[in-house]
């Protein structure tokens, strides 16, 4: 926390790869130096300052004017020109590919800086950048911070908004990951704690005009404690920024280097960002497994009973849950005695492990499979873990124990050996001894740990605690495998943004309690660009959607259909007060059954999230309708959002012949049209689900 705090003292620390304002007309100017990327330029002045060009259909043309992109702050004085002395470039061949590496080296007060580039020809339009850093002078240097800017200039169009974005830091309030920007906007995306408990995200921040944008980021293999700043001070542009601070006196002939980064040049919203780092990550090392067919199956919870559920109303429901076609069955918070301990609660079941294996093969019969709600990294002050293991406890830089405020627990060092043996024994007992075959990890302080400070620990550096989280993850996901094969592991960090570091520890993405239908939708599509398109991606339970009914923003996205129902529906006592008609709304009524039943089976009959999700295809932030496209099986599927439209829409990405569209919601024929884009005149509200199937002969629909 007190490191958070300092860089904020010091007005957002130091790595920034600042993606400033996009320029209207870029003034001329000289370059010194250019290094190249299939579709993209940064050019160098004298000064090392540097703009990026676009190249597209043999053109380049310049986002913004030469500015200084990297800084870094020494003796209280930030440099950010430094003379240019020399440039190179070779080719280079690695496990990422073939491409060129480019040097520069400049020199500023008693400051050399050497600034390497390294392009590849697989990985259109992105660089690589590090800097290395060292003190010519003869006194030492105290070095605070650095940071690599970019500026994305407004266009001269009336467009409203001028930019659109992806935010990637988690906050207690959960806000969008995908935001419009408007002047005054400032977002720090601090990578750290943001709140005692809520932290950590994927190291990327993107901006992005109608015609182009700009992406930065780190490719470090663990997380680091930086900042993805993105900044709109007025209506001329746009600033994203990646800094850290490291406070470190260099002494003369002493040198630094800043964190791996990078900065990609894009057209269409962030979709193609996401999607560029996840290769360049898995090139470098990080492996996703295959995801198996059980996570894709629709998920049923019993947390629509709350935490006070009795294993009678779960028995209850589990007929009708079956019969509408759900394949899950979650048991959610509530059956343990205590956070941390994990013991059942003796109200439940009584005759302990008999009682619990009873449940998960009273689910199995019922032809559904048996998934447990977990909170692992957390223990209650009331548990015996807490009182008996106190040296397992995180303690932060202020020498106190962390807070997770949802349950009033502490945080678990999750790199310290002792609970890393706990959870395992854990995971063997909750799918071994009790039989369930999925988990449902949750909480929003998974997404994060901080620095740990704990002396029994040994850290090497405080650091460890939180670089080396997901080491936790792969211990629980490898156990689980190992159990069982097609277990699913699903990872719900409640409204944080992805720690992507954990993304390949887990077989289940999940909405993760959202606000709207609008995060259900951007979170589909941010999560099948990190997991990969056809990643299994649960909309978490309708009844947390816009009127808790919005089945269709799951299903359009290629997300998996969830529900907390409750059945029978129950009166609660007659009472009326909140929790009460809270807990009524999650009642399966009669009117409502008949809808679960329809979006159940459609979901079935397309399984659009084993298709691959489209996300190149539309701009989420520009193009109007929202629109959304799947390819599956030959043919593609369309989902276009709006409160009220009329008017024409594109289909796009369709091969060069003919196919028939038809509204599979209603069952509706919309005629004929050829590709590889056709127009399409449609009226709706709220939503239109399309699907787009190849004529075969002349004369037949195709279906």
């Amino acid at each position: 926390m007190e490191f958070g705090r300092r860089m904020r003292a010091a007005g957002g620390a130091a790595f920034v790869m600042a993606l400033g304002t996009l320029a209207r007309t870029p003034a001329a100017a000289q370059a010194t130096f250019r290094a190249t990327a299939p579709g993209m330029v940064i050019e160098f002045d004298e000064k090392m300052q540097s703009r990026l060009l676009v190249q597209k259909e043999g053109q380049e043309t310049p986002l913004n004017s030469f500015e200084p992109a990297e800084s870094v702050l020494v003796n209280g004085k930030t440099l950010n020109g430094f003379t240019f002395k020399s440039g190179s470039k070779k080719p280079i061949r690695d496990k990422i590919g073939s491409g060129t590496q480019y040097r520069l080296v400049g020199e500023a007060d008693t400051l050399r800086e050497e600034l390497s580039i390294t392009t590849y020809a697989n990985v259109p339009a992105l660089a690589i950048l590090q800097a290395r850093y060292t003190n010519i002078g003869g006194q030492e240097a105290q070095v605070d911070r650095w940071w690599f800017q970019r500026h994305l200039p407004a266009n001269a169009d009336s467009a409203m908004p001028p930019f659109w974005s992806y935010q990637s830091g988690s906050y207690e309030q959960r806000p969008d990951w995908v935001l419009p920007l408007s002047p005054g906007f400032k977002q720090e995306n601090f990578m750290g704690m943001n709140a005692t408990d809520y932290g950590g995200g994927t190291p990327i921040s993107d901006v992005w005009r109608r015609d182009v944008g700009i992406g930065i980021g780190h490719v470090e293999p663990t997380p680091k404690l930086v900042s993805l700043a993105v900044t709109m001070p007025d209506a001329s542009g746009a600033n994203l920024r990646i800094e850290a601070a490291i406070y470190r006196a260099l002494k003369p002939n002493e040198s630094f280097q800043t964190l791996r980064t990078f900065v990609t040049v894009h057209h269409g919203d962030y979709f193609d960002t996401l999607t560029a780092y996840r290769r360049l990550m898995t090139r470098s090392g990080i492996r996703f497994a295959e995801f198996g067919k059980t996570p894709y199956e629709p998920v049923w919870c019993g947390w629509g009973y709350g935490r006070g559920f009795t294993p009678a109303q779960i028995y209850a429901a589990l007929p009708k849950a079956s019969e509408l076609g759900f394949k899950w069955a979650v048991i959610d918070d509530g059956w343990q005695d205590n956070i941390g301990d994990w013991n059942l609660n003796p109200a439940k079941f009584p005759r302990g492990d008999a009682d619990m294996r009873a449940m998960t093969a009273r689910i199995r019969a019922g032809g559904m499979r048996p998934e447990l709600w977990w909170a692992p990294m957390a223990a209650h002050p009331s548990s015996q873990i807490f009182k008996e293991h106190p040296d397992w406890l995180l303690v932060n830089e202020s020498g106190q124990h962390q807070r997770i405020s949802y349950w009033n627990a502490f945080y678990l060092c999750p790199s310290y050996k002792p609970v890393q043996e706990y959870t395992k024994a854990l995971v063997v007992k909750m799918l071994r001894d009790w039989d369930f075959d999925g988990l449902k990890l949750d909480g929003q302080h998974l997404n994060a740990a901080p620095p740990c400070y704990n002396p029994a620990h040994h850290h090497a550096e405080p650091q460890e605690a939180y670089e080396q989280e997901a080491a936790l993850f792969k211990l629980i996901y490898e156990t689980a495998k190992q159990i069982k094969p097609d277990a699913v592991i699903e990872l719900c960090p409640c409204g944080d943004a992805y720690t992507f570091y954990n993304l390949p520890f887990m077989n289940q993405s999940v909405a993760s309690d959202p606000e709207s239908s609008w995060q259900i939708r951007t979170k589909g599509k941010t999560l099948k660009a990190l997991m990969g398109v056809n990643a299994p991606y649960l909309g978490d339970y309708v009844e947390l959607s816009d009127g808790g009914n919005d089945f269709a923003s799951t299903l359009g996205v290629g997300g998996v259909v969830g529900s907390m129902f409750r059945w029978p529906p129950e009166s609660s006592s007659g009472r009326n007060d909140r929790a009460a008609l809270r807990a009524r709304r999650n009642d399966l009524t009669e009117a409502k059954e008949s809808d679960w039943k329809k979006w159940v089976a459609l979901y079935e009959a397309k399984r659009l999230s084993q298709g691959e999700y489209l996300g190149s295809l539309y701009d989420i932030g520009f193009d109007r309708p929202e629109a959304h496209a799947i390819r599956k099986d030959g043919r593609l599927y369309y989902a276009f959002y709006a409160k009220d439209f009329q008017g024409p829409v594109e289909l796009r990405g369709l091969d060069k012949r003919a196919y028939r569209i038809r509204d599979y919601e209603n069952d509706k024929d919309y005629g004929s049209v050829h590709g590889p884009t056709a127009p399409l005149t449609v009226s709706f509200q709220k939503h239109l689900l399309l699907e787009a199937i190849p004529v075969t002969q002349p004369g037949r629909s195709g279906y």
